[in-house]
Order: C-alpha cells, then structure tokens, then sequence
C-alpha cells in the first residue's frame, strides 16, 4: 500500500463505461485522452492503472473504476481509422487487477461489440454510413492483433439501439442483439505463422514438474491452449468456485498455459509469461454433460455439443471470453483438433457450447488450401449497453 500523499488536484478525462458482452470497461476517444497519453508508454499504462484502481494488494479495485475480476479490469481507446475500408481503430488494455503491468498482448471479443457501439454513440464513424432505422456496419480495425471486426449494430432513430429481447447467458438483463464477424481470426502474423503454430492439430505438452498432456494449440481469436477435462481431473462442469478458490490448482494451471506460451512461440523464456497474462489462454473441454449454471439455470447434455471452461488472467471465466469463443469455433470447425473430438468430430459450421455461465453458439466456416487450414470468419452474438457517461477522475500526477 502507498503511503505517497500528494495535494495535486485531480484532472477530468471524457470516458464512457460500457457494458459488452460479459464484458464492462472505460472506454476513451484517442484525441480526448491527456496528450502524453495518446501514444503508447509509461503514461497511458499509469493513467488507464488509476483508472481502474490498479495495482491494488487487496484484489479489490475499490479506488477505482474496476470490478476486481479480469472480466470488469479494462480500458479501450478508439479512434477514426486512417485504414482504408475501416471506420474505426480499436485498441484495448487488459490492466492486471494486484500487479503492475498492462497488458496489450490480445483483443477482448466482447468489448469488441461495445467498440462497435461506442464508434456510434461518440461520433467517430461518418454520419452517412448510419441509417435513421435498421443495422449500421462498423467496420473495426483491431490494433492490438492487427485484424478486422464487423459489427452489425442496431440503429433506431439514428442512436444504437440498446434496448431488446435477446438474452446472452452470463449477462442477467435481456438487450438488444449486435453479430460479431471476426474476420481472418488465425495468426498470421510473426508470432506464430499459422492457425497451428506446432503445424499439429494436437500435441503432447510436456509441462515440466506437471506431466505431459494432449494439446490443440491454436492462435485464432486469441492464442488459446485446450486440453481435455479428464486429463487433468476435472469433469468439464465446474463453475469458478471449484477453481479460483484453489491455489495450487491455479499454480498448475499457470505451469501448463506456461508450456504451451513456450510450445506455441509466444514466449522465450518462463518468466516471460508473467508480463503477457492475458495471452495465451488455457481451457479445457468435455463431451456434453448435464449441469446447474451459476445462475442455477440447468443445462442439459442434449442441448450442447461439448462443455469448455476457459481460464483469464490467472482465474476461471465466469462465461467465456469473446476471444476464446472464436478459438473454440474455429478448432471445433477443424476435424481431428480436441475441441472438434469432445464435440463428436467431423465437419461441422457451427457449435454450441457449455460454459459456466450457460450456452454460447458460434459459427465458423474451415477449409484446407495447400495443406493448411484457413477460416474466413467466426461469427457470434452479443449485445451492450451504456452503464455511464460523462468523466472518469484521477489524481493529476498519477500518470
């Protein structure tokens, strides 16, 4: 705890805090943010850590904007795009709840919906691309991961409409509906070359002091390890109770996402991993099977097609991650990988999933060119809503 005390007056900064998805987050235009801040560094992690209360030893974020989970610790810019066909660029800060980092390293799927949204409701995408009625097309660019989001946002009366009677399993009020297209989500880029970074559909993870399990290691969305329920112990159905509160099993957690940052080319050396908590994820996965959802909502194993818990920043989702949905789509599109396995196999485009919070369906489309998989596009429901506008405060030397 710091014990610094300062009489500098505290400044104002234009935010808005957004629900998307299972998601909420302080979302900033670039050009309203402090000017040291509008560029990456030192200030923007300071200011976006103050922001949100971090980093905070008590875990609670009480002095600040977060809510102490990863879901509730997150901060977006977005500006015009200067790319063509894009409206808006979209970079997002994954901030550390009890450690002092920020971690740019991946996207956040579902505040990619409340991007899509928050372009419209701050005036960054021109007006004569947004329809009096119907669905505006915001036309993402995803800094962080260098990809293309499409978000189909509804539009009455020339404002995003929020209100409507689609229901997202982890959110407990009913909103309106806006489809994600995640264009191209395979990892193209220098950290992994391909959809599967080993070239295997599934590997034998060797995770030193742990053993060795089987892994469909995939960079699709976000770089995301699965392996099997019954390989580690667990039947696939737990909800975050019967994890978070379990050091030693976390501990193991982190060895085996660890290993296969190391397997996957995203890391070079272990301790490397403890500044990029955000990427990759780990899951594991299950054939369907019946269970009471967090929200004591039953699911049965007749409505699903497998089960996946997915873990994020050290601690099992509530739900699941936006991201880790499009991975989960596109290897369940994949024959052969092991999420395709727990879901039955064969081709398949589409799955509905198990998570702890309820079901989630998402779409994808997989081909083989030249021997190697490529997916055009995974596409999936959420819905956003403004919580708050106006300005977030913070001490004026805090960043």
């Amino acid at each position: 705890m710091s014990t610094r005390t300062s009489s500098v007056p505290q400044i104002r900064i234009p935010a808005t805090y957004m629900r998307g998805g299972t998601s909420k987050g302080v979302f900033f235009r670039l050009q309203d943010l402090p000017e040291r801040c509008q560029v990456p560094g030192t200030a923007r992690d300071r200011l976006f850590q103050r922001v949100i209360g971090s980093p905070d030893p008590y875990g609670a974020q009480i002095d600040g904007m977060g809510g102490a989970t990863s879901s509730t610790s997150k901060c977006v810019i977005l500006s015009k795009s200067t790319r063509p066909g894009h409206d808006v660029d979209y970079l997002y800060g994954q901030v550390a709840i009890d450690k002092d980092f920020v971690d740019w390293s991946g996207n956040c799927g579902n505040l990619s919906t409340a991007a899509g949204a928050f372009a419209i409701h701050a005036d960054l995408v021109e007006p004569a691309r947004i329809p009096q009625s119907g669905v505006c097309v915001v036309r993402i660019w995803q800094a962080n991961i260098g990809k293309t989001i499409i978000a189909h946002v509804p539009v009455s009366g020339g404002q995003v409409q929020e209100t409507g009677d689609f229901e997202l399993d982890g959110v407990t009020f009913p909103a309106a509906e806006i489809v994600l297209e995640f264009m191209d989500p395979s990892d193209d880029g220098d950290e992994g070359g391909a959809i599967f970074p080993t070239g295997n559909l599934v590997d034998e993870l060797v995770v030193p002091g742990v053993g060795t399990f089987k892994a469909t290691m995939i960079s699709a969305g976000i770089p995301t390890v699965f392996v099997n329920a019954a390989d580690i112990g667990y039947q696939g159905t737990e909800l975050r109770e019967d994890i978070n509160g379990d050091p030693a099993q976390l501990a193991r957690f982190e060895q085996i996402r660890v290993a296969g940052a190391l397997r996957m080319g995203l890391i070079k050396t272990p301790e490397e991993a403890a500044t990029r908590q955000h990427t990759p994820k780990i899951a594991f996965v299950s054939r369907p099977k019946g269970y009471v959802s967090s929200s004591g909502k039953t699911i049965t194993a007749n409505e699903v097609d497998l089960l996946v818990r997915a873990l994020s920043m050290g601690k099992l989702h509530h739900a699941m991650m936006g991201t880790a949905a499009v991975a989960i789509g596109t290897a369940a599109a994949i024959p052969g990988t092991l999420v395709n396995q727990a879901a039955g196999g064969g081709e398949r485009q589409s799955v509905h999933f198990g998570h702890p919070s309820g079901t989630l369906r998402v779409g994808a489309e997989a081909q083989q060119v030249d021997g190697q998989w490529q997916v055009a596009k995974v596409v999936m429901s959420r819905s956003v809503r403004i919580l708050m506008e106006g300005w977030v405060r913070v001490p004026g030397d805090s960043f």
